[in-house]
C-alpha cells in the first residue's frame, strides 16, 4: 500500500490504520463520534495527501479546463478556487473536483483519491486540438486539511498569510510553519477550514505545528471515518455513492455549478436538454422515522414498488438521527413525502427532508 507523508505522525498519534482505494490511512484516532464533534465544535486536523493533483499547463490551459468542466473556470485566479466536475458527453459524472489557477497558463485539477489515474488517463484522452501539457502529480503533493470553527485562530499563528480578508475559496500563497505552501479556504466537513498544500518533503512539520498549536483550542486529529459522517451531515458528495457516471449535475442537486453560457464543456448538450424539459430524478435528504440505520445500496421503496436505492447513509453524530441520500423521481422529491428504507430484511419508515441536513451557524 502506498503510504503518505505523514504515515509516521498517525502512527505516533496511535491513528487505526486501513487499506483505503491503494493507500493506507487513519480511519480514526480517539473514535469516529469523538473526532466529529471536535470537527463540529472545536477543529479537527485530516491528511488528506492520498487526493490526486493534475495539472494542466500550456498557452490554451485555460480553454482545455473550459472544456473538461461546467462551471466557468475563467472566474479563478491565483487568489480563487472553484468547486466542479470532469463530465462526460452525457453530462455525467467521471468525478468532481477542484481547480485552481497557478497563473494564466497553469492549472491544477484536485480530484479524489480513488479516481486520480482514471481522471489522469481522461485528461489526457481528451486534449487533442488543445496546446496543452497535462502533468500527473499526485505524488509530489501532500495535503492537509485543519477544519472547524477554531480553524483560523489556530492557523493564523503559524503563517503571516491575510486569513481574516479571505473568503470561501480564496486562495494564498506563503509559508505555513516555515514550509512553502498554497492555503485555501476549503473542505470537505460543512465548517469553515482551510487545506494546505505542499510538495514539501517534511510536511510533517505544518502537521505537528498545527496539532500543538491546536491543543489549547481542541484540536483533535481525525481520520476517514468522521470525514465521511462529516460530509454526509453538510450534504457534500461522494463520488462513487452519490454521483458517478450515470448521474448528472442536474440529477445530482448541483445545477448551480453548469454554467451554460460560457460556450461549448462536454455535456453540454445533454444537460440543456434536461435543464429545458425537466428532470426525471433528483437526489434527495431523508431521515429515518424507525429505529435503524439506512447505508449505502439499502433498497428504497414507494408503497410495494422499489425506486431507487440508498447512495449515502449513517447515524448523525451531531443531529443524533439516521439520516441519509437517494435518488427519487421528482414527484416524491417534496419535503414531508413518506418512504420505506429496506435495513436488513425489514421495511424502516423514512421521511424527505431538506438538505444540507447541517449547516453551521457562524
Amino acid at each position: 500500500m502506498k503510504k503518505t507523508r505523514l504515515h509516521n505522525n498517525h502512527i505516533k498519534l496511535n491513528g487505526k490504520m486501513v487499506e483505503f482505494f491503494g493507500w493506507e490511512m487513519p480511519v480514526e484516532y480517539s473514535g469516529i463520534i469523538e473526532e466529529h464533534l471536535a470537527v463540529r465544535n472545536q477543529a479537527g486536523l485530516f491528511d488528506v495527501s492520498h487526493m490526486g493533483e493534475i495539472l494542466v499547463l500550456g498557452p490554451q490551459a485555460l480553454d482545455y479546463v473550459q472544456h473538461l468542466t461546467p462551471n466557468n473556470a475563467a472566474r479563478t485566479s491565483p487568489t480563487k478556487a472553484q468547486y466542479s466536475a470532469l463530465t462526460t458527453p452525457k453530462g455525467t459524472f467521471v468525478d468532481d473536483l477542484l481547480v485552481y489557477c497557478l497563473d494564466e497558463n497553469t492549472y491544477l485539477l484536485v480530484v479524489n483519491a480513488a479516481n486520480a489515474d482514471k481522471d489522469f488517463a481522461w485528461i489526457e484522452k481528451n486534449k487533442a486540438g488543445f496546446e496543452v501539457e497535462v502533468k500527473n502529480l499526485s505524488d509530489d503533493y501532500s495535503q492537509i486539511a485543519l477544519q472547524g470553527r477554531n480553524a483560523q485562530d489556530i492557523l493564523k499563528n503559524l503563517n503571516d498569510l491575510p486569513l481574516d480578508e479571505m473568503g470561501s475559496f480564496a486562495v494564498a500563497h506563503g509559508e505555513v510553519a516555515g514550509i512553502p505552501s498554497m492555503v485555501s479556504r476549503t473542505g470537505y466537513t460543512g465548517e469553515d477550514g482551510f487545506e494546505v498544500y505542499t510538495t514539501s518533503a517534511t510536511p510533517g512539520v505544518i502537521w505537528d505545528a498545527l496539532i500543538e498549536t491546536g491543543e489549547s483550542y481542541g484540536i483533535k486529529p481525525v481520520g476517514l471515518g468522521a470525514r465521511d459522517t462529516l460530509r454526509l451531515e453538510a450534504c457534500l458528495m461522494l463520488y462513487g455513492n452519490d454521483i458517478d457516471d450515470t448521474t448528472t449535475a442536474l440529477e445530482a442537486g448541483l445545477k448551480w455549478l453548469v454554467k451554460f453560457k460560457k460556450g461549448d464543456f462536454l455535456g453540454r448538450e445533454v444537460l440543456l436538454q434536461q435543464k429545458e424539459e425537466g428532470i426525471k430524478k433528483r437526489i434527495a435528504g431523508f431521515e429515518l422515522i424507525d429505529r435503524g440505520i439506512a447505508r449505502s445500496h439499502y433498497p428504497v421503496y414507494i408503497g410495494e414498488e422499489k425506486v431507487s436505492e440508498v447512495t449515502s447513509g449513517t447515524f448523525s453524530p451531531y443531529l443524533k438521527k439516521s439520516i441519509g441520500l437517494t435518488y427519487l423521481p421528482m414527484e416524491y422529491t417534496e419535503e414531508g413525502t413518506e418512504i420505506d428504507i429496506e435495513v436488513r430484511g425489514k421495511r424502516v419508515a423514512a421521511r424527505v427532508v431538506p438538505l444540507p441536513f447541517y449547516k453551521r451557524d457562524y
